[in-house]
């Protein structure tokens, strides 16, 4: 694959055959940004567990301390009295019915994460064909089934994220952007990976993450030491 001429650059600051300690590689992947935009800086484990068995699967979510960088729209599946907690509490699109038609005919997806109560979980249902493979379906495990919707709202808002396994057994997740600072950046790893290995599965032997790489989005990947965690 050809790079260009800012990614060879970038590629050359990077020592890819070294495991680099995490402030080390914070440090290395904000000086490697070097798109007109902010970056936003990504954190990719490979792990020893195998997404094929169900009690090795991992799905949670954590509040990152300094959120992402990113403006996260919500959108809530309620009705009744919960419709207007999730407006009052900043939800970006509330509704109910209604909405299914919009998001499976017209194609609607301006949200980025969807909450919904437990009682508007068979309507839900009925879009899993489009959220699921999309990662926006809501999930009890994640925080997004619930009836405290005001709460749910509140920590997305905030930066909470969604972590969990892909069918390639590695996770994948922002933990802020380019133009943080280096202590941000660190504090928002060091609460991601806390949360990963608390969700260690009791089946898996041998050493738990295999690598993890740090990236911005149109920057060079840094080798992580995993052993640690």
């Amino acid at each position: 694959m050809r790079h260009g001429k800012k990614y060879n650059e970038a590629a050359k600051l990077i020592d890819r055959t070294k495991l680099y300690e995490s402030n080390e590689a914070i440090a290395l992947v904000k000086k490697s940004a070097s798109a007109k935009f902010d970056e936003t800086v990504e954190v990719h484990i490979r792990t020893n567990c195998d997404s094929r068995h169900a009690e090795q699967q991992i799905r949670g979510a954590v509040v990152l301390p300094n959120g992402t960088g990113k403006k996260v729209r919500v959108l809530v599946f309620a009705k009744d009295a919960k419709l207007d907690e999730a407006q009052a509490a900043g939800a970006d699109h509330v509704g109910g019915q209604e909405l299914v038609p919009k998001i499976q005919n017209e194609g609607w997806l301006d949200f980025d994460v969807v909450v919904a109560t437990p009682d508007m979980m068979g309507v839900v249902g009925r879009l899993g064909k489009v959220l699921g493979p999309k990662g926006l379906m809501p999930n009890p495990k994640a925080g997004t089934v619930t009836m405290d919707v005001a709460k749910a709202i509140e920590e997305i808002k905030a930066g909470k994220i969604e972590y969990r396994l892909d069918k390639a057994n590695i996770i994948h997740c922002p933990v802020g952007k380019a133009s943080f600072s280096e202590e941000q950046l660190q504090q928002n790893f060091d609460a991601l990976l806390d949360a990963i290995a608390k969700a260690r599965p009791a089946s898996v032997k041998g050493q738990y993450l295999k690598s993890i790489t740090l990236a911005t989005t149109m920057g060079p990947g840094v080798h992580v030491v995993a052993n640690k965690y």
